[in-house]
């Protein structure tokens, strides 16, 4: 397993594929999937490993704590880093190889003036109390993906604004890369798995799956609500959206302690 920590390290690896196809006689090259990631791996992100294994001859996995993203200096401090056990994740899914920019300056020569954003959905639910941070995503992603130049890239669905982001900006920019949505993964107990899971205290972490469990058992919105604040938690935002395909999803964030939890179910469809 390769180890990259330069952009033009990255770049190389990528080149040395396509000579290897092309060496090889392969038509149409060696298809390479990709899997961003700020680090702090779960068995959520292993399952995106593992089926960008199943159907790519290649697989990176990035490992980059994107600071362009966050809108509070002590919420990016305070995120959590386990280099070390991330890379053992990676080695033990088969990956073949992980790109961990060395310092920020690498991602962003350009010091960020240059930036991916997104005039509506953007500025909704985690964009009105997160501001800037899908800008910092997109512009991210879209230089990962240039980078990689993926056949497919794979992101999960607890963060589905943001997937539905990432698949809007890969149609509006011609992106060659197909955009793979991955069901969430939960804990046995219904919470969702996030890296953010590893800030909560042994007491808020009992409390967390309660979360979902409003989620999927409340028979409207105010009763939902109702469930999630006497839990204890406070809620930033709780909101049922329906796509253009007709399927409603219910989005909630809130906060639990000082940790901020996504989740989101779908919890109808048009008939």
């Amino acid at each position: 397993m390769k180890i990259l920590e330069t952009t033009k390290a990255f770049q190389a690896w990528r080149v040395k594929l396509n000579a290897k196809a092309a060496y090889l006689g392969v038509t149409g090259g060696t298809s390479v999937g990709i899997v961003p990631t700020m680090g702090a791996l779960h068995e959520g992100h292993r399952s995106l490993l593992k089926r960008a294994r199943i159907e790519n001859d290649f697989v990176v996995l990035t490992l980059f704590v994107n600071p362009t993203q966050f809108n509070q200096a002590s919420d990016l401090e305070k995120y959590p880093k386990t280099l070390e056990a991330d890379v053992r994740l990676a080695e033990a899914t088969g990956v073949d190889a992980v790109f961990i920019p060395r310092d920020s300056e690498e991602m962003y020569p350009d010091t960020y003036r240059y930036q991916v954003s997104e005039k509506e959905f953007s500025k909704e639910l985690c964009g009105a109390s997160r501001p800037g941070h899908f800008e910092g995503m997109l512009t991210v992603v879209l230089k990962l993906l240039n980078l990689a130049g993926a056949d497919r890239a794979y992101f999960g669905e607890k963060d589905f604004q943001q997937l539905t982001l990432i698949r809007g900006m890969a149609e509006a920019f011609f992106l060659p890369t197909a955009i793979v949505g991955c069901p969430t993964v939960r804990e046995e107990d219904g919470l969702a798995m996030s890296s953010r899971n590893l800030r909560l205290t042994p007491a808020e972490r009992k409390i967390a799956p309660l979360l979902h469990a409003a989620l999927t058992g409340a028979s409207d919105l105010n009763q939902a609500r109702i469930k999630i604040e006497n839990a204890g938690f406070k809620i930033d935002y709780l909101e049922d959206r329906r796509s253009k395909d007709g399927e409603l999803r219910r989005f909630v964030a809130a906060y639990l302690g000082e940790v901020r939890l996504i989740d989101n179910v779908v919890v109808g469809v048009r008939v």
